[in-house]
C-alpha cells in the first residue's frame, strides 16, 4: 500500500472543504511507454485498496490483469477507514480526529479524490474502469466527469442513482449504529454494537433465500436454537468490526444515498447515459436483490455502446465477489471482441 498526500484545500460538492488529504492506494504492475496499460478498479462500501485481498478470485490469473503488461491502480475511497482522509483522520483544525463532525461527502468527491491521485501518478488515460456495487457508481460519475480519460467501462452490480430500496435499506442501518449510545463517545471504537446490527440487515440484502438455505440451513429437525444462520449473522458483525468503522460506514452509506448521475445535470436518467461514449460491459446477477437486474438493463439500454451479460448465481449482490471465475470469463469473451 502506498499513499499520496496534499495540502491544498479539497472542496467538497455539498459545501465546506478538507485542509489536505491523503489517498491510501495499490498498484501492480507499471505504466508504459505509451501509458495506455492502466486498468483502475473502484471499489465497493468496505473494501480496501488491495483488490487481491477482497476480489483475488477474479483477479488472479485474469489476462486483464496481468501485471507483466498493465498497471493495476485501486484507491481507498474518500470517507473510508484503510488509509485515506476519512472520520478517524485527525481534523488539522482541532487536532483530534473528525468522528461524527466529518464533513458530508458525494460519489463525486470520491471521484475527484481518484481525478487527484492520477494526476500524482502521471496517469492522463485509462484503458479499462470497473466499478463493482459502489464503485460502480464511481465508475459512472468519472465516465460522466472525464470521459475524455476513459476507454472502456466495465459495472457489475451496481445502478444509475440509488434506488428507494437501498436508501431505506441504509436507513435502517444508520438507525441500528445510532440505537448504540456509544456512538457519540468519539472513540475508535463507537458504534460497535450497532454497526454489528447495520452489517445484519445488510447480509439479508447481499446475499439470497436460495444461498441462505443451500449453505446455512440446519441439518436436522428438531432444533429449537443456536441456529446455524444465526451464528452466521453474528459472526458477519464480529468480522465487520473487527475491520471497518462505524463512522466509517455511517459516512458512506450517505454518499450512496446521493449517488444520483442526473443530479444537477438538467437532464433525465436515460439522457445522461446517453452521453457516454465508451465501450461498456454491464453485468447484471440474477439473484440480486439489493441492486436488481432491472437497474443494470437500464444501463446498458440507455449506454449507446453498452453490451449487457446476467450472471445466474445463487450469491445475489454478493455474487460479484464470489463467482470470480465467471465474470472473468464474461469480461475475457468482451475485451477479444473488442
Amino acid at each position: 500500500m502506498q499513499y499520496f498526500e496534499t495540502n491544498e484545500v479539497f472542496d467538497l460538492e455539498l459545501g465546506g472543504s478538507l485542509c489536505g488529504l491523503q489517498i491510501a492506494y495499490t498498484t501492480y504492475g507499471k505504466l508504459n511507454e505509451l501509458k495506455n496499460n492502466v486498468v483502475w478498479i473502484c471499489h465497493a462500501l468496505t473494501a480496501n485498496s488491495d483488490p487481491m485481498e477482497w476480489w483475488p478470485s477474479f483477479i488472479n490469473g485474469n489476462e486483464a490483469f496481468n501485471i507483466s503488461d498493465n498497471l493495476i491502480i485501486c484507491a481507498n475511497i474518500l470517507g473510508s477507514c484503510y488509509g485515506t482522509t476519512g472520520p478517524l483522520t485527525i481534523n488539522r483544525d482541532t487536532g483530534t480526529p473528525y468522528y461524527r463532525a466529518f464533513p458530508m461527502i458525494t460519489i463525486r468527491d470520491m471521484v475527484k479524490a481518484h481525478q487527484l491521485l492520477a494526476i500524482h501518478l502521471g496517469i492522463e488515460k485509462i484503458e479499462l474502469l470497473i466499478g463493482s456495487s459502489m464503485g460502480g457508481y464511481q465508475a459512472l460519475e468519472w465516465s460522466l466527469i472525464a470521459p475524455e480519460m476513459i476507454n472502456k467501462l466495465f459495472l457489475i452490480a451496481t445502478s444509475a442513482k440509488e434506488t428507494p430500496w437501498g436508501i431505506a435499506i441504509h436507513t435502517a442501518q444508520r438507525l441500528a449504529i445510532e440505537s448504540d449510545s456509544s456512538f457519540t463517545s468519539n472513540s475508535i471504537d463507537a458504534g460497535k454494537d450497532g454497526l454489528k446490527a447495520a452489517r445484519a440487515f445488510g447480509m439479508i440484502t447481499y446475499r439470497s433465500f436460495a444461498s441462505f438455505e443451500l449453505l446455512q440451513s440446519d441439518k436436522t429437525n428438531d432444533k429449537t436454537d443456536d441456529f446455524k444462520v444465526s451464528s452466521y449473522i453474528r459472526y458477519q458483525g464480529e468480522k465487520l468490526v473487527e475491520r471497518f468503522n462505524a463512522y466509517s460506514y455511517w459516512t458512506l452509506s450517505k454518499s450512496m444515498d446521493s449517488h444520483n448521475i442526473a443530479r444537477g445535470r438538467n437532464k433525465d436518467i436515460e439522457t445522461v447515459l446517453k452521453t457516454i461514449s465508451q465501450h461498456t460491459l454491464v453485468i447484471g446477477i440474477t439473484s440480486d436483490i439489493l441492486c436488481p437486474t432491472s437497474e443494470q438493463k437500464c444501463i446498458s439500454n440507455n449506454i449507446p455502446f453498452a453490451t449487457y451479460k446476467e450472471m445466474d448465481s445463487i450469491y445475489g449482490h454478493d455474487g460479484f465477489l464470489v463467482e470470480g471465475k465467471l465474470i472473468h470469463d464474461l469480461l475475457a469473451n468482451w475485451l477479444q471482441a473488442k
